[in-house]
């Protein structure tokens, strides 16, 4: 949900760097700042809340239109701007971006996560570094600045820096030194670098309709590439390599067309974005160090959650297979016995709900008739209703007790992807509030492994955003398969809702009828399908059942099925047995689901696009399910 704007060039970089966080305020923040290059030291201006904050403290007094630059800045030329949604810290002028070096030397904005952060932060202490935040971003700027008085340019501080950050990350560093430039990263897909070309002047920012009212001229720097941006060009390189060629795109004025940006269709740009939508899921929720979790819309007292003796937790199609792993989330972490209805069925079998239970709604609009009927279905029975939903001021949200922002941002793709994979990551949120709450005024437990969640929940961007890396695969098993009628999906454990997913997002976009199944019921009537023409997609990661899939995928193959396999980096065995692997990395096992979706979608769109279908708006389906 952060934004990032930075500017070079002949104007006054105040006024546009001010219009364009404006323009990315719909990503939501919670505080703003400004760094600009002023003759020898740098201008750096925070504030809590929204921008009209930031403007006043700029000027002095009441803020004026961000179209004339703030009282005193109309000669700077250099500067970027930042809109913080707090991750690590809570929301404070302290913790705002950008943050600046011990020196005064150096200014960085950043987002994403740095997953080691506290190992480099000790690092730095050690060596006299003092810190005056509570973020992660901080170490950033501090081991730049470090290179730099090493003797490095601010170029190759950048590589050397960046080479140590673990995490996915978008980062725009100035410094006094070379006032020529701006040094923009990107590492993962946690945060996208879009790069402005002007006439005599650059822009940099992290969505391109903060910049699109000054050029339509957009360069898109992909994962681990990094560029030195100049008022008369840019120049960028892979993290300590060679140079990259990167010509312009030229985005079109309409809005749809600027919205797409470097993507064909919006469910492919979902489905890159989901990296970032993660991010922004975590965002001020979790303190990485302690483990605690605060969920900002949804206040569980102690005992409450002591009596809690069941979930039910109701949704229709993709949101109802997040449902599905939420189950094993609610139930591994805060062992609460969790059912999972569809909520088009739910009020009509009479369920057995009432005091000291809960029913947990997730829809993605907000507005989806089944299942704003079974949450006042469970209201008249006297259970507390949740929700867990992404539009802001929806009925689902109105009618629930407490709900969680599902903070995926817009989905225009009436395929969901995004939201279904940050429904998860919310569930799992909850999940760890669940059990906070339920250990609150106890004795401290000696295994408390809040901390492990946590830490798990910080790597989960950057292991999405590995499997959102480049894969030829996707085109092959589009060009090898897209003619075919039938395909089956397999999952066990908390990956079997995955198989019934990736099974619905074939059959929504490409028109290809698809069954997901529990693997061990494959023998109990399914297997009868397979032969030399069916594809049969097994999700086998390395997980407490990687053995039972194994044995389904012998099975498949013995009767000459063609398997396709989601699977564990490095792992020979599968690479063995499958005829195709799509490879994601080893995953907490909670969390596998997050980023075996993944693999599903993109093959799903990749079939769709070879087929010819309208990815975004497939026959016959609407985005949000509004009448019964």
């Amino acid at each position: 949900m952060c934004g990032i704007i930075g500017y070079i060039g002949p104007r006054a970089a105040a006024s546009i760097i001010l219009g364009g966080l404006r323009r990315l305020e719909y990503r939501g923040y919670d505080s703003a700042g400004i760094a600009l290059l002023q003759d020898n030291h740098i201008l750096v201006e925070r504030a809590v809340g929204k921008l009209s904050n930031l403007e006043t403290r700029m000027n002095g007094s009441e803020a004026q239109s961000t179209r004339s630059p703030a009282a005193g800045t109309e000669h700077l030329r250099v500067g970027v701007g930042h809109t913080r949604w707090a991750t690590h810290g809570p929301p404070s002028e302290r913790n705002a971006h950008p943050h600046v070096s011990m020196d005064g030397k150096v200014a960085v904005v950043h987002n994403g996560i740095v997953e080691n952060f506290i190992e480099l932060k000790r690092e730095l202490q050690s060596e006299g570094v003092v810190f005056n935040s509570d973020t992660d971003t901080e170490v950033i700027v501090h081991m730049v600045n470090r290179y730099m008085h090493a003797g490095y340019d601010l170029e190759r501080a950048a590589h050397a820096t960046i080479g140590q950050l673990r995490g996915s990350q978008a980062i725009v560093l100035i410094s006094i030194e070379e006032p020529d430039k701006l040094i923009a990263a990107r590492i993962g897909n946690a945060g996208g670098v879009s790069i402005g070309v002007g006439n005599g002047e650059m822009f940099v920012a992290s969505d391109i309709p903060g910049i699109l009212e000054h050029t339509r001229r957009i360069i898109f720097l992909d994962s681990h590439e990094v560029a030195v941006v100049r008022s008369n060009g840019v120049e960028v390189r892979k993290v300590g390599g060679d140079s990259v060629r990167k010509e312009p795109h030229t985005i079109a004025w309409d809005p749809v067309s600027a919205e797409k940006g470097e993507y064909r269709h919006f469910m492919q740009k979902e489905i890159f974005e989901q990296a970032r939508a993660i991010t922004d899921t975590i965002r001020g929720r979790v303190d990485f160090r302690s483990g605690e979790v605060t969920l900002e819309n949804l206040s569980i007292a102690p005992d409450a959650a002591r009596r809690l003796k069941r979930i039910y937790t109701t949704a229709c199609g993709t949101s109802a297979h997040s449902g599905l792993v939420g189950k094993f989330l609610l139930e591994g972490i805060a062992r609460v016995s969790t059912e999972v209805d569809y909520g088009s069925e739910f009020r009509y079998r009479n369920p057995l709900v009432g005091p000291d239970m809960a029913v947990l709604g997730i829809t993605q609009s907000g507005e989806t008739a089944d299942t704003l009927a079974a949450m006042q279905e469970a209201r008249e029975k006297g259970a507390s209703v949740w929700s867990i939903v992404n539009a802001v001021g929806s009925q689902a949200e109105r009618v629930s007790d407490g709900y969680i922002a599902m903070r995926a941002g817009p989905e225009i793709g009436v395929a969901s992807t995004k939201a279904f994979t940050t429904s998860i990551v919310n569930q799992y949120l909850l999940a760890c509030y669940l059990a906070q709450q339920m250990a609150a005024d106890e004795e401290p437990r000696s295994m408390d492994d809040r901390p492990l969640h946590a830490r798990n929940l910080a790597r989960l961007p950057n292991l999405v955003s590995r499997v959102l890396e480049p894969e030829p695969l996707y085109d092959e098993l589009a060009n090898q398969f897209h003619d075919r009628q039938h395909f089956l999906y397999l999952g066990r454990g908390i990956n079997y809702p995955l198989a019934l997913e990736g099974a619905l997002k074939l059959k929504e976009i490409s028109y290809i009828h698809a069954e997901g199944y529990p693997a061990g019921e494959m023998k109990h009537g399914p297997i009868a399908l397979i032969d030399e023409h069916m594809p049969v997609l097994c999700i086998a990661v390395r997980d407490n059942v990687y053995d039972k899939m194994i044995s389904q995928i012998e099975q498949v193959k013995a009767r000459n099925g063609i398997v396709i396999a989601v699977a564990t980096e490095g792992d020979d065995t599968i690479a063995h047995k499958a005829d195709y692997v799509l490879w994601v990395p080893e995953t907490p096992p909670l969390l596998t689901p997050v980023v075996t979706a993944i693999p599903l979608q993109r093959l799903a769109y990749h079939l769709a696009v070879r087929r010819g279908c309208d990815v975004d708006q497939p026959r016959n389906l609407a985005k949000s399910v509004t009448v019964e």
